[in-house]
């Protein structure tokens, strides 16, 4: 209890030593809700109250900022009380805006006795239910419109005087200033937060940034701005890859899943880092967690309306069962407050940007139009990156398919090309062909129709008869045996060649084929050697075809070999590899076949280069009736020719392989 004395002395206000104390408190307190705190004690203490209620609200009423004290206690604040919105809006209401109210709680029609059982408990403050408290309240208002309320209490017996209530209403009008100025100052502020959360959005998405980029600026941002403790945002899956638009008559099967969480440091306990965000460790964190858009009537009415949902206090919605079902991943028993903002695109829910408090709060029009703002930013994030996944992953497939094309056109290219330069060799063969024969089939007939003319003479001997009749007989043979070796060729590429087998000694063989040129050889310097195993070595084969083989292959070696050369005839034997085999090998010392042109030795009118310089006789048919011979016999037949060393002159070599016992089904 107060003494008189001290009663004596605090029965007049100092007008003027208040006003300045006041004035100390605006200039150091940084927002409204330290103001209300500071000026609810100052002016209790001026006062001599025992209790001091000081309101801020924006006009019209919605969310008051409330400042208590209590003398002998420590001040306090409470935010956004439904009950306080309630009496200041119906004190703004009643009382008149140039009057002050003296109200005293006895009083029948009293709000205060209402709003002091609603917001004291609140302030920690007893209510003081007695028929001698006194109040004292006024208005606070700027250029005609109320933005504050003051509330004096006197639980003793003394009323208040005249000077007091002057005095308060003199300091009320520097009050609403400040609290006009302050209000100001953090709106100022705030547009600005909201215009930087804003400006950094969009120019990551003008950069085109990773998505979860975005999604960090956005929650981070929001979250901060609106002095949440926790932000999350979520992405919706649908099971339906062709969903497009949200639909009121039946939720669609849709996975909600968190993609990035952001939590305030310090909000409850250590915190440790994870994907990010900073999360206490008693909060176990939501990132990559999902639940069935069906399982949560919160994310259902934001989905389906879509709108920001906006939530003041859960634990009265949880009360009153009105929330339903909800995700676990809310924690609303912790949470009390939330905006949830849906993520639409052209009538399509992509997603949830959600803001949580852990206190009770009246959420304003220009966070709603915020985090519905963030959430349009972010939405056009997510249409524009996948948006440009999709074009960049159809320009790669367009870009394989193209590169794939070109690279089949090159390949047709090519082959069109080889096949050009095969055309254009076959010509070129055809060329030759066509020279050769022309030549092989002319030099016969013009030698013919010389000895047919001589033998018309009158008066002939018979010597030159006989010499004449000769001529006639061997060039009638060389073009028999030239339309013989291209009939042959053809019989044997249309496999109607009919095979004569029969068992030969190859030993007796080879020396009846090559006793004739070993006499031929003999007047042209050449001489042949023929090595063959002591036993005999038989072979099952065709006779006619062998023997043509052989007289080809001997005659070609003679061809092209250095004069006084020796030519090589070898037999060998090869026993299961992997059946039995015979080996003809010929070599001969002379020109020899380029790298380049033998490959195509056995190519039906190729001739070497050399040949037709040096206009050595020949068609080229020879090697290629001999390859088409050996393939007849189901054998092989290879060339190789190496330049000798210190020497101008070529070693030649031709390996025929046969197989000892024919086998009709490997026939070519």
């Amino acid at each position: 209890m107060r003494n008189t004395s001290a009663l004596a002395m605090n029965a007049q206000v100092d007008g003027s030593e208040l006003w300045f104390k006041l004035s100390q408190v605006a200039a150091k307190s940084e927002n409204l809700q330290q103001l209300g705190v500071q000026l609810a004690k100052a002016l209790g203490e001026a006062f001599d109250a025992d209790f001091c209620i000081v309101m801020t609200f924006p006009y019209p009423v919605t969310a008051p900022e409330v400042g208590g004290w209590r003398s002998q206690a420590e001040s306090m604040t409470v935010n956004c009380l439904p009950s306080a919105s309630s009496y200041v809006m119906q004190r703004s209401l009643h009382v008149q805006p140039d009057a002050i109210d003296r109200i005293s709680l006895t009083h029948p029609a009293a709000n205060l006795v209402h709003y002091a059982e609603s917001i004291w408990p609140h302030l920690q403050l007893p209510v003081p239910i007695s028929s001698s408290v006194m109040g004292l309240e006024i208005l606070t208002q700027y250029h005609g419109i109320p933005n504050g309320l003051i509330s004096l209490v006197r639980s003793s017996a003394r009323s208040w005087t005249a000077a007091e209530t002057s005095t308060l209403e003199a300091v009320s009008q520097q009050i609403a200033a400040t609290f006009s100025h302050l209000r100001l100052q953090q709106q100022m502020e705030r547009q600005l937060q909201y215009q930087g959360v804003i400006n950094q959005l969009t120019l990551a998405i003008r950069n085109a940034a990773e998505l979860v980029d975005v999604f960090r600026l956005a929650t981070e941002g929001i979250s901060q701005v609106l002095s949440g403790k926790r932000g999350l945002l979520l992405r919706i899956k649908y099971a339906d890859p062709l969903f497009r638009s949200h639909s009121t008559a039946e939720v669609p099967k849709a996975r909600v899943t968190v993609v990035y969480e952001w939590m305030e440091s310090g909000n409850a306990g250590d915190e440790h880092t994870m994907g990010g965000c900073n999360h206490s460790e008693s909060f176990s964190p939501a990132l990559n967690q999902s639940f069935w858009l069906a399982t949560c009537q919160l994310c259902q009415q934001a989905f389906e309306t879509p709108t920001v949902l906006a939530i003041d206090n859960t634990q009265e919605l949880l009360a009153r069962g009105v929330l339903g079902r909800y995700s676990a991943l809310f924690d609303l028993t912790r949470f009390e407050s939330l905006l949830l903002a849906p993520l639409e695109s052209q009538g399509m829910v992509l997603g949830f940007l959600l803001v949580q408090d852990t206190q009770r709060r009246s959420w304003q029009q220009a966070d709603i139009e915020l985090i519905n703002l963030v959430g349009v930013h972010v939405s056009n994030a997510i249409i524009q990156t996948e948006t440009l996944r999709q074009v960049q992953s159809l320009v790669e497939k367009r870009t394989a398919e193209l590169q794939h094309s070109l690279s089949i056109q090159a390949k047709l290219y090519e082959r069109t090309r080889q096949q050009v330069e095969q055309l254009r060799h076959l010509n070129q063969l055809k060329d030759e062909f066509l020279d050769t024969v022309s030549h092989e089939l002319r030099t016969p007939l013009t030698s013919m129709a010389l000895a047919i003319r001589m033998l018309r003479q009158v008066g002939l001997n018979s010597d030159r008869s006989s010499r004449y009749l000769d001529i006639l007989e061997q060039q009638c043979a060389q073009e028999t045996s030239l339309v013989n070796d291209l009939l042959a060729l053809r019989e044997l590429e249309s496999k109607q060649v009919a095979i004569q087998l029969e068992e030969i000694d190859l030993t007796e063989f080879i020396e009846s084929v090559t006793q004739g040129f070993h006499q031929q050889w003999v007047n042209e310097g050449l001489n042949l050697v023929v090595e063959m195993p002591s036993h005999p070595v038989k072979l099952q084969s065709d006779r006619d075809s062998l023997n043509r083989i052989l007289l080809e292959l001997l005659t070609n070696a003679g061809k092209y070999s250095t004069p006084r050369s020796t030519i090589y005839l070898e037999l060998t034997y090869r026993p299961e590899v992997p059946m039995n085999q015979v080996i003809l090998s010929i070599t001969n010392i002379g020109s020899g076949i380029s790298s380049e042109e033998l490959p195509y030795i056995f190519d039906k009118f190729r001739r070497c280069q050399g040949a037709t310089q040096n206009a050595i006789q020949g068609t080229g048919l020879g090697l290629a009736l001999v390859k088409s011979l050996v393939q007849h016999l189901n054998g092989t037949i290879s060339a190789a020719s190496a330049p000798l060393e210190n020497a101008q002159d070529w070693e030649t070599s031709f390996s025929l392989i046969l197989p000892q016992s024919f086998d009709s089904s490997k026939m070519l």
